[in-house]
C-alpha cells in the first residue's frame, strides 16, 4: 500500500484536485480491473479514450485517478500533461523500482531478438543463474510461462512482472525491446544494465514513417543505458558489421563490446562452417577463444550466437559456459523450425517477415538444399506496404517457385496486398498466388520431389490468422504436417 502523493513525488506539474492524499492498494490502466482502493490512469489509446471509463472506475471503488481533463468524479483526480508518462514514473514507484533488484538485459533490433534472448536464456542457465524472459512468444519467470499481447508490454503491466520477478528472486532477466516500446515510452523506468543491437533493416515504417525515424526509435535503449559510472556497470553490445551501431555508440556513454563476421571486433566469428548439420565457428574474445558447435544453422544464426555470447560476457559469464550452452540449443520454436512427417522432403517453418530475414533464410536454403526450393510468402495487413514488392522479388530471386499468400490480413484487402507484392516481380518469373493460406501450404506439398525444400515465412510460432476483426485458429506447422500427412494417404 502507498499513499497517492508518494506516488507522484517524482512528478512535476501535477495537480491533485481536491488536494487529499489517499491509500493506493492498486494501480490499473483498464478500468474493468478496478478495485477498492485502486488508482485509475486515464490513457488516450488508438482506438479508445480511457477518460471516458473514469465514472466506471470510481464506481468499481477507485480511491484516485490519473487524467489529462478535468472529471465529473467526486475521488482525487491527478491532472498531468502526459499520463502516460505520468503512469510509467508512478507504476515504477508503487512497484518500488523493481529492475534495481536484478540485472535487466535488453534487446533490440529488427531480426533476431527472439532468438537471441533465448539464447542468453540458456547460457545464464548454464550459468546456474534463475532468468525471467519478456518477449514475443511469451513471458517466463523460472519454469512458469505466460503469454503475451506486445513483444513489449506497457509500462505498468511491465513493472508489475519486474515486480513479480523481483518477488520471485529472479537475479536476470533478458527482454526484448521493440521500436514501438522505446517510441511510446514503454520502458521508462526500467534500468537496463546490459543493451544489445542486432540489426537494423526495413521494418515497421508504417509507424515510423522513415528509417531514420526507426533507427533513432532502437537508438532510445543505448542513449537511456546511463550516464555515470559510480553504480552498477553498464553494457552496449553492438553488431560491428551493422552500420547503424556507429549511432548507436556514440548516443551511449557505457562502454561498448562489438561483435561481427566481417568487422574486426571485440568478439568475432572466424573460420565459419555452416552444413545441413549445423554451424561451426571460432569464437574469439578478449578473454580467450572457444570452437563453438551450434546445432543452428546460417549466418544469422552466428550473430545471434555472437550477440549473446556478448551478452553474457558483460554480465560476466565465463567462456566454457557460453561454449557448453549453446552446444545445448535445439532450436527456437518458429525460427528455422523443421516440420518432420516423414516426408522425403524437407519442410521448414521461419518467422522471416522482413526483405533481410527472408533473403537470410533462403540463402541459408540454397546453401544446404539438394532439390528445388519452395518458398510461401505474405505479408500483413495495416503494416509497412512499401516492403511488399521487396519481399516478393527476395521470394522468386532465391527460390524456384515462390507461392504469394496471406499473412494476417487484418483490415486490408488479401486482393490489394497480393497486388502489391506481385508488382515487385515480372511475369516470366515463376510464382503463383493463392490467397487462403491453408491451399498454398497443400499447393507446395502437393507438388514437392525428394530433397526438395519447403519455407513457409512470415508467422512462424505465430497460432492464429488475423481476418478483418477475426483471430482465426492456424498454425503453419500444423498446417503443414496435415498436408503432408493427408497427401501421403491419398497417394497411397
Amino acid at each position: 500500500m502507498k499513499k497517492l502523493k508518494d506516488l507522484t513525488s517524482h512528478l512535476l506539474d501535477e495537480k491533485i484536485i481536491p488536494n487529499e492524499n489517499p491509500s493506493i492498494t492498486s494501480i490499473h490502466m483498464d478500468s474493468r480491473e478496478v478495485k477498492k482502493g485502486g488508482l485509475f490512469f486515464c490513457i488516450r489509446g488508438y482506438t479508445v479514450d480511457g477518460h471516458q471509463f473514469a465514472e466506471q472506475a470510481e464506481k468499481q471503488g477507485a480511491s484516485a485517478i490519473v487524467a489529462e481533463e478535468k472529471l465529473n468524479v467526486s475521488i482525487p483526480v491527478v491532472l498531468v500533461k502526459d499520463s502516460k508518462r505520468a503512469m510509467a514514473i508512478m507504476a515504477n514507484m508503487f512497484f518500488d523500482h523493481p529492475t534495481t533488484k536484478f540485472r535487466l538485459i535488453g534487446i533490440t533490433g529488427t531480426n533476431g531478438k527472439t532468438t537471441t534472448s533465448h539464447l542468453v536464456v540458456t547460457i545464464l542457465q548454464e550459468d546456474k543463474r534463475n532468468t525471467g524472459l519478456i518477449g514475443t512468444m511469451y513471458t517466463k519467470i523460472g519454469a512458469k510461462k505466460a503469454e503475451t499481447k506486445n513483444t513489449t508490454p506497457e509500462s505498468l503491466p511491465l513493472q508489475e512482472l519486474f515486480s513479480e520477478m523481483a518477488s520471485s528472486q529472479v537475479d536476470s532477466c533478458v527482454m526484448e525491446v521493440s521500436s514501438h516500446a522505446l517510441d511510446l515510452g514503454r520502458v521508462r523506468g526500467s534500468d537496463f544494465n546490459t543493451a544489445v543491437f542486432t540489426n537494423l533493416t526495413k521494418d515497421h515504417l508504417d509507424y515510423h514513417q522513415t528509417m531514420e525515424a526507426y533507427k533513432q526509435a532502437k537508438g532510445l535503449l543505448f542513449s537511456q543505458l546511463g550516464n555515470t559510472y559510480d553504480g552498477e556497470r553498464k553494457t552496449a553490445v553492438l553488431n560491428a558489421d551493422d552500420a547503424a551501431s556507429e549511432d548507436f555508440e556514440k548516443m551511449c556513454a557505457a562502454p561498448v563490446l562489438t561483435y561481427g563476421i566481417d568487422q574486426t571486433s571485440d568478439i568475432q566469428a572466424l573460420d565459419v562452417n555452416i552444413s545441413p548439420a549445423g554451424t561451426t565457428f571460432t569464437l574469439v574474445t578478449p578473454w580467450g577463444e572457444r570452437e563453438i558447435e551450434l546445432s543452428l544453422i546460417g549466418r544469422f544464426s552466428v550473430y545471434n550466437a555472437l550477440a549473446a555470447a556478448g551478452a553474457c560476457l558483460a554480465e560476466g559469464v565465463g567462456l566454457d559456459t557460453i561454449k557448453n550452452a549453446l552446444s545445448k540449443v535445439s532450436g527456437v520454436a518458429g525460427r528455422f523450425e523443421p516440420v518432420d512427417a516423414g516426408q522425403p522432403y524437407a519442410v521448414i517453418v521461419d518467422y522471416a517477415h522482413t526483405p533481410d530475414s527472408l533473403e537470410n533464410v533462403l540463402q541459408t536454403l540454397q546453401d544446404m538444399a539438394n532439390g528445388s526450393i519452395y518458398v510461401i510468402a505474405g505479408c500483413g495487413g495495416d503494416r509497412d506496404a512499401s516492403k511488399r514488392p521487396e519481399m516478393a522479388k527476395i521470394a522468386v530471386r532465391y527460390s524456384h517457385h515462390a507461392i504469394f499468400t496471406s499473412d494476417n490480413p487484418r483490415n486490408e484487402d488479401p486482393k490489394q496486398i497480393l497486388d502489391q507484392m506481385v508488382s515487385g516481380v515480372q511475369q516470366k518469373d515463376d510464382y503463383t498466388v493463392i490467397a487462403d493460406r491453408r491451399e498454398a501450404i497443400r499447393y507446395a506439398v502437393e507438388r514437392a520431389n525428394d530433397n526438395d525444400v519447403i519455407l513457409i515465412a512470415g508467422k512462424g510460432h505465430e497460432t492464429y490468422q488475423v481476418i478483418g476483426e477475426n483471430v482465426l485458429d492456424f498454425d503453419d506447422r500444423k498446417e503443414a504436417e496435415k498436408a503432408i500427412i493427408d497427401i501421403k494417404q491419398g497417394r497411397q
